[in-house]
Order: C-alpha cells, then sequence, then structure tokens
C-alpha cells in the first residue's frame, strides 16, 4: 500500500506502511527498525503505545456497527486490526493491508492463534490497495498516510472500493514538534489533508479532537 516521501522514498518504499513509533526517532533510526521485523512488531505493540494512541476511545468515537467491512491501511501487527475485528463480529469483516510479507505472516499467525474468522490479511502493492470495487464501509489509515507518495492515484482507488455511504478515517501526527512520532519533515498538515481530500473527491464530515499529538479526521465522499 503506498510508494514513499522524499529523499528516502526507495528505502522506505521497501519497509511496511504501518503505525508509527511511541517515541520520537529520526530517518535512519526508523529505516533500521524497519530492517528487523521483531524490533519493528514490538515497537509497534508496546503498551507504552496506548497512553496516547488511546485505542478503546478511537474505537468509541467511530461508533462501529456489527457487520460492517473495514480496511485498515498499514495494519503493520494488527494494533488496530483485532480490536476492530472485535466490535463488528463474526459477520463483518477487517481487510488487513499491508505491503510487507514479514506483517501479513505475523497478521496471519495471530489470526490463526485467535481462531478468527472475520480477518482477511492483503498483501498490496505500495500503490494500491487490491481491494474490490465498492466493497469497503470504511477505511482506517492510522499513522500511515504520510508514507504515501502519489497519493492522488491512492485516493482514486479508495473513492472506487467505498460502498455507498462510506467513510475514509485519517489519524496522523500533526506537523508540529512531539515527544512520539516521525520526523516533523515526512508529516502532513492537517489543513493540508484536508485540502488535499477535498480536491481529491471527499469532504470533512467529523474531527475529533481528543487525541493529543494526531489529528483525526473523517472523509466522506461528496
Amino acid at each position: 500500500m503506498k510508494s514513499f516521501l522524499g529523499c528516502v522514498a526507495f528505502v522506505l518504499a521497501q519497509a511496511p506502511l504501518t503505525a508509527q513509533d511511541h517515541v520520537a526517532r529520526d530517518r535512519h533510526e526508523m529505516h533500521r527498525l524497519h530492517q528487523d521485523p521483531k524490533a519493528y512488531i514490538a515497537m509497534l505493540e508496546d503498551p507504552k503505545r496506548d497512553a496516547y494512541q488511546k485505542p478503546h476511545e478511537v474505537l468509541t468515537a467511530l461508533k462501529l456497527k456489527r457487520g460492517e467491512v473495514i480496511a485498515d491501511i498499514g495494519a503493520g501487527s494488527g494494533y488496530f486490526t483485532f480490536r476492530l475485528a472485535r466490535h463488528i463480529g463474526d459477520k463483518g469483516r477487517v481487510y488487513a493491508v499491508d505491503i510487507s510479507p514479514e506483517m501479513i505472516v505475523h497478521l496471519n499467525r495471530r489470526i490463526r492463534d485467535f481462531k478468527l474468522k472475520n480477518v482477511v490479511t492483503i498483501l498490496a502493492a505500495p500503490d494500491d490497495p487490491l481491494l474490490p470495487e465498492a466493497s469497503i464501509n470504511r477505511f482506517i489509515i492510522c499513522d500511515t498516510w504520510h508514507h504515501v507518495e502519489n497519493r492522488t492515484h491512492y485516493l482514486g482507488l479508495l473513492r472506487k472500493m467505498l460502498k455507498r455511504g462510506g467513510e475514509v478515517v485519517m489519524i496522523d501526527f500533526k506537523k508540529e514538534k512531539t515527544p512520539v512520532g516521525p520526523p516533523l519533515e515526512m508529516r502532513i498538515d492537517r489543513g493540508d489533508l484536508v485540502r488535499e481530500m477535498e480536491a481529491n473527491g471527499f469532504r470533512l464530515a467529523a474531527e475529533q479532537t481528543f487525541l493529543p499529538y494526531q489529528y483525526f479526521l473523517v472523509f466522506k465522499l461528496k
């Protein structure tokens, strides 16, 4: 899912587009983590992340419905994937989408161990989540969008993949200094993201402000 930014576009295109850090790191440190799947998974699943990511509050704010079909873009280790699966029930489905084979293997092991029937992994392309048209009620894109290089192309695909009335949920780090998250130069300003979404057929439908370091925006098709 995604082809990456700036002077490290080639390097980061080899790394999973997954949730970011619970500490501040520069590009070189992030790259080293991406090259060590076990260390990267441990970082993503560190309980300290919950303090700022507030997963329970995020899921409550989403008001998930039983039977929904959700795509977790940049699913990584499944931080949100498995929480989402518990909320949408056996008749729902969560597509855990990632470009990293190591992350997909890790997710598949957890799906087997948890005996889950409502989670499906997708080993995607950097520029395409590889999901069917008109199949998704909600895209969840947490700490991932700032990695996507050709975002106009990607948004065009998301528009086709959304069901009528569907949503794209964007959670990402504010473009300001915070004690956690990616380098400042990699972040997307909230206002820039809203303008980008509006230019590509979406409108801002809702916003939550309880996350300390991230914006939490919900978009619908115009």
